[in-house]
């Protein structure tokens, strides 16, 4: 029998193919879940349902996560399509462009609200609706980066915000563990995303990643196969947990000697 056979859920912050919410739909469908999707403003729509369509899902809806009525009807929403759901995924962050670049103390107070409410506080509005959805327990998974754990120049804010947001995984796994709701986050390595094409330097930092990290870059699919774990009744007692899906970053504290002494190659200068 399928992983997720029988099991149904909703995933947020669908952009394109190139997602990591797509990575991650594509694992689940694989093992047999019936998907909801929700996206952020209508220009993606037309990217958004040809990809739901493909992996056969019955409900997709826009919602504007900084809004809590648009969140509560979307939720109504799926309550009448879906009854209840087993598992809810917020692939969802945003920060003003001008804030991805330059120096972080020259981060502007509205640039700072932005990417707080969005890509943080939408995780605890979200798991609120979606406890009502989950009276037999569940899971919940969102997206994080290492920049919430060290710096790294150009994520600025959003190192401060995916900072946020893994203390904000605490806090809802310990809420939510009576209610037999589990709420986890992974770590993801940079991978070419819509989202991560607004970090100034992204594909230097990509490229440097990859030389460092001992197993080099992941991509969307490692993260659906993480992911795919997580939410199952495999990590039935896993909880407020950061899993790294990075090749081994994270363990990182110095780059190979060899590396630095060789030096960028001429395709690089």
């Amino acid at each position: 029998m399928a992983l997720f056979a029988g099991k149904k859920g909703l995933i947020f912050g669908l952009a394109n193919k190139n997602s990591i919410a797509w990575g991650i739909s594509q694992a689940l469908h694989q093992e047999g879940a019936v998907l909801g999707f929700s996206y952020a403003g209508e220009i993606l729509k037309k990217r958004v349902e040809p990809l739901a369509a493909s992996v056969d899902s019955p409900f997709v809806e826009e919602c504007d996560v900084t809004s809590d009525e648009a969140i509560d009807d979307l939720f109504a929403r799926a309550a009448s399509s879906f009854g209840t759901i087993d598992f809810l995924v917020h692939s969802v962050a945003f920060a003003p462009s001008e804030e991805l670049g330059g120096r972080f103390v020259d981060t502007s107070r509205e640039g700072f609200r932005i990417a707080l409410d969005i890509s943080c506080y939408s995780l605890v509005a979200l798991a609120r609706r979606a406890r009502q959805l989950m009276p037999e327990g569940g899971s919940i998974l969102t997206m994080t980066y290492y920049g919430a754990e060290k710096v790294t120049p150009n994520y600025n804010v959003m190192g401060v915000a995916k900072a946020a947001l893994e203390a904000s995984v605490r806090y809802l796994a310990w809420d939510l563990g009576k209610d037999r709701i589990r709420v986890n986050a992974i770590s993801a390595g940079p991978i070419k995303t819509l989202a991560a094409s607004g970090v100034s330097g992204f594909r230097k930092s990509l490229h440097y990643v990859g030389q460092v990290a001992p197993m080099g870059n992941v991509d969307q699919e490692d993260v659906g196969h993480a992911a795919s774990f997580l939410l199952s009744d495999h990590a039935t007692h896993i909880t407020g947990a950061v899993l790294y899906v990075d090749g081994g970053y994270n363990i990182m504290g110095a780059p190979d000697p060899a590396l630095m002494e060789a030096g960028p190659s001429s395709s690089e200068a």
